[in-house]
């Protein structure tokens, strides 16, 4: 399978018009940040059941000489949202919908303002309206339903079509829009065009800011207009490991980057030699085992955390916890959590910036609340809070939620570069480490994307765990599977959505040729110049 490839520069992302916004900041002289923040603001228009504004964002970008530098663009839980509050309203639980599930700052724009100055640091001048250009047409004029959109089964459907302004948004005659629909968002486009007339500092602490409080407010979210202008989005050092012949980085706390790090490590201990057999998929799914038991024990708000991630990342500890995996036989498997809709896009220019960024609402349309005067769809990421006081990242006002969300990119020793990523909730580390397991075998990188996938989850009681795989998997590998312990699902499908919409580039450092691709299961591709 052949992969695309573009001579100077590219972009990869899940939905098609996303892409060519993209393309065309590059064309018309933009560097990869400034690509990837016009993409930004386009897919957070056409493909609200994964992302929107009212969501937050990670970044992560390196630059001309290799240095990699995380964006932290995730907000905190608002002045009211304290588990008191909550048990006075009767709830054991956060609500999954409605105004009570949007607790926390949307940090997505935080992060694109911090991103932008980024690149003018690295000679980016194009101005925020022709960044914006894209989405401000499309959220005016309207867009066609994507069909990931028309097949999404929302979770707790019922608390989602009541979620205030769900149903004027996103459905008609009392069904969702359906494919190929048009959808229209014009106080989305007012919020996008005040933003091109304002800055991008007027979400937080301007106009824009007054009224997404003034909304949240009579909705009867916890989050305030101070808890608004008191946002600000960080730059912060990466988590990164060695591994033969690269450095992998991803996001730290409070994001599960250190997750997919320690599958990666581990399961390079194992000594696998070939790809798509069964030692492969096994020693994927124990490593993913041993990552999800760290990533359960330790990973919060940083403020909170008593350890040191980089400590799960020392040869030592990596040695020992291989050291501890069969290769014949299945260990005791971790439950993992939830399942969360996001996207991951990719970015590098011709002078070989390159960024790995992920935006998202948590769950399928997150919150489901439409904010009425400026059309923004608010995120549902303070689930991730406990109403515990004992737990490991319980509620608290100004703290922030654990995320799934996991952008990755990989430094190889030969001087390629590559920046990869997924949206699949929790899954997210298991499918990046699919994805760079079987480009390390030598699969091409459409080959790679396009290869069966696994998912280690629950079953349909939430209690057991189970291996979800699709149905293109080799029926001898199923059977040694099973023989090894392995408590294995066949899906009744070849690509699933709930298998991740993923992505890559690489950079190859003598000729500049970039390789791009993105998932068959998703609506987008590649495009360049």
């Amino acid at each position: 399978m052949e992969t695309p490839a573009f001579g100077h520069a590219a972009v990869a992302a899940p939905h098609q018009l996303a892409c060519e916004t993209g393309q065309r900041i590059l064309i018309q002289g933009g560097n990869a940040i400034e690509a990837m923040i016009a993409m930004a603001a386009t897919v957070g228009v056409v493909y609200p059941h994964m992302n929107s504004l009212g969501g937050d964002g990670f970044w992560l970008v390196t630059d001309t000489r290799k240095r990699v530098r995380f964006i932290q663009a995730c907000g905190p839980a608002g002045a009211g949202a304290t588990i008191a509050a909550y048990r006075e309203l009767g709830h054991d639980t956060i609500p999954a919908r409605g105004a009570l599930a949007a607790l926390t700052v949307p940090g997505a724009v935080g992060g694109w303002q911090v991103a932008r100055e980024m690149a003018k640091a690295f000679g980016g001048q194009l101005p925020l309206e022709l960044l914006l250009e894209d989405a401000i047409r499309h959220a005016r004029e309207g867009v066609p339903v994507s069909p990931s959109q028309a097949r999404v089964e929302p979770r707790e459907y019922d608390g989602l079509k009541t979620a205030p302004g769900f149903a004027d948004a996103f459905m008609k005659d009392g069904k969702p829009l359906a494919a190929g629909e048009t959808m229209k968002q014009p106080a989305l486009a007012g919020l996008l065009e005040q933003l091109v007339h304002a800055g991008l500092e007027d979400f937080y602490r301007g106009d824009v800011g007054r009224e997404i409080a003034a909304d949240l407010d009579r909705a009867g979210s916890f989050v305030t207009r101070e808890d608004l202008q008191r946002f600000e989005a960080r730059v912060r050092e990466p988590l990164g490991v060695r591994i033969e012949g690269a450095t992998l980085y991803n996001g730290p706390p409070p994001t599960q980057g250190l997750s997919a790090l320690i599958i990666m490590s581990l399961f390079e201990r194992l000594g696998v030699k070939r790809g798509g057999g069964f030692e492969h998929i096994h020693g994927l799914v124990e490593a993913i085992k041993r990552a999800t038991a760290v990533r359960d024990r330790v990973i919060a708000d940083p403020a909170i955390m008593t350890v040191d991630p980089a400590s799960y990342l020392t040869p030592a500890f990596l040695d020992r916890e291989a050291g501890g995996i069969s290769m014949t036989r299945a260990g005791t498997t971790p439950l993992p959590g939830a399942d969360g809709d996001t996207i991951w896009m990719g970015a590098i220019d011709r002078d070989g910036i390159a960024v790995s960024y992920i935006q998202s609402v948590f769950w399928d349309y997150g919150s489901g609340m439409v904010l009425p005067r400026t059309g923004l769809l608010m995120q549902n990421r303070g689930m991730s809070f406990s109403l515990d006081p004992r737990a490991l990242n319980p509620l608290a006002p100004g703290r922030l939620p654990f995320h799934t969300l996991s952008p990755a990119t990989a430094l190889f020793d030969d001087g390629r570069v590559m920046p990869y990523g997924t949206m699949g909730g929790d899954a997210q580390p298991q499918i990046l480490a699919q994805t760079f397991s079987r480009f390390r075998f030598g699969a091409s990188l459409a080959e790679a994307l396009d290869a069966p996938r696994f998912i280690l989850g629950r079953d349909a009681s939430g209690k057991k765990p189970v291996l979800r795989m699709e149905n293109r998997f080799d029926e001898g590998l199923l059977n040694a599977l099973d023989r090894a312990g392995h408590p294995v699902a066949v899906i009744d499908a070849p690509y699933a959505d709930s298998f991740g919409h993923s992505g890559a580039l690489v950079r190859h450092p003598a000729s500049g040729r970039i390789d791009a691709a993105h998932d068959p299961r998703s609506d987008g591709g590649a495009l360049g110049v």
